[in-house]
């Protein structure tokens, strides 16, 4: 067994410095991993070590739905990670296997069915058409991040979760910080840690809440002693944390459109495409930057002809498997009549992210009310004059100068 540990051939460990990319450039780093192989090795900026990184579509979807892959485990080990901190605390549903994870997400769930969804379908297009009439009111040029596509998920979210109007800056405030790799670990922390205790304090406030928001369902959920606090307290800082994914998506999203009018011209021709075309846009804008939560090997488990050991750690590219080519002929291209399109930008598997169906109504709202009450909308400065975030672990321009 000794000689067969010595003789057994590895990649090589390949230093992945997370680079901050223009525009919606893919990461050229993942692109030549993406070229060495299906199972490769990785070492990030933070944390230690290396990890194995599984790139094609079907080998990152069997990962992530393998329980033999561990979230739990990664608390207990200094994995090489991308961020400087952990962003989940321990018993967090990011760091939980089932059937705790299990429990943990059904104690929300009413809130991200579709009903749950749809709840907030008509405040959520009241919120977004004031915020068009106030860019329309100002004029042009305007920044469409400041004026629409950030305060527009942030309210969502706060109306999903529960959270006051009087305090959605401070959830911005804090959600910008933790997700940031630039400011350090302890700022990162320090503001998770504020966002936790003020989350503790509103589930605390609410149980035995009747209320169908994330924080009065939770606030039941303990109550009942059927979740606890503190895993109630990490689910919401995840929750709220992902709500926000919104912004840099949709920024993405209206950069690729503002700079191919060919792909608008078809949404205001056909907009019964809408749904497909946003699906299709979902798959292939960089939503992150290199990869997302390490998950630990429990036991030896082969991967096209790779031995991954007991104990190792291991990552899943889901911008990768978006674009595997023996998935989706030409991932390259925007193709809005792509079907079927099975993409995993929202993830796969247990840790599927919940506010999936959340985001494309959001989506689905934004590509409405900007393509129809603004034919003319469109870029202010030349697209590489498109300042976009550095130093963040989700990817999004800072600002989206826009004219009509």
């Amino acid at each position: 067994m000794a000689e067969d540990i010595l003789t057994e051939a590895l990649p090589p460990v390949r230093h992945w410095p997370a680079l901050d990319l223009k525009g919606v450039d893919f990461d050229p780093v993942l692109t030549d991993l993406m070229r060495e192989g299906p199972v490769t090795r990785i070492q990030l900026p933070n944390g230690e070590g290396w990890a194995w990184l599984v790139t094609r579509h079907d080998d990152v979807r069997v990962v992530a739905n393998d329980p033999r892959f561990s979230r739990e485990a990664v608390m207990d080990q200094r994995v090489t990670r991308l961020a400087p901190h952990f962003i989940p605390t321990r018993g967090a549903v990011g760091f939980l296997d089932p059937p705790d994870h299990t429990r943990l997400r059904r104690s929300v769930a009413a809130a991200f069915t579709a009903r749950g969804v749809e709840r907030v379908r008509a405040k959520s297009r009241q919120v977004l058409d004031g915020l068009v009439d106030d860019l329309l009111q100002g004029g042009p040029p305007a920044d469409l991040t400041a004026t629409v596509l950030s305060p527009f998920p942030i309210a969502v979210i706060c109306e999903l979760m529960g959270v006051p109007t009087a305090d959605r800056h401070r959830m911005h405030a804090w959600t910008q910080l933790i997700l940031s790799s630039s400011h350090g670990a302890d700022v990162s922390e320090r503001a998770k840690e504020e966002m936790s205790a003020y989350f503790g304090k509103l589930i605390t406030d609410r149980a035995g809440s009747t209320g169908e928001d994330v924080t009065s369902l939770l606030g039941a959920a303990v109550g009942r002693e059927e979740v606890t606090l503190e895993e109630a307290v990490g689910l919401t800082v995840l929750l709220q944390i992902g709500g926000e994914a919104v912004t840099n998506n949709s920024g993405q999203l209206f950069y690729i459109l503002m700079t191919r009018p060919d792909l608008v011209a078809r949404l205001r021709a056909e907009p019964e495409i809408r749904l497909q075309a946003i699906d299709e846009l979902l798959r292939y804008i960089p939503h992150r930057n290199a990869v997302g939560l390490s998950r630990i090997a429990t036991q030896d488990v082969e991967i096209k002809g790779v031995r991954i050991r007991a104990g190792d750690a291991i990552y899943v590219s889901y911008l990768a498997a978006n674009r595997d080519p023996d998935v989706f002929p030409d991932p390259d291209t925007i193709d809005f009549s792509r079907s079927p399109n099975p993409h995993v930008a929202f993830g796969h598997g247990p840790h599927y992210c919940p506010g999936g169906m959340l985001a494309r109504l959001e989506s689905e709202l934004l590509v409405d009310a900007l393509l129809d009450r603004i034919p003319g909308l469109r870029l202010a400065v030349p697209p590489d004059r498109v300042s976009f975030r550095k130093g963040a672990l989700i990817r999004g321009p800072e600002a989206l100068p826009v004219m009509w």
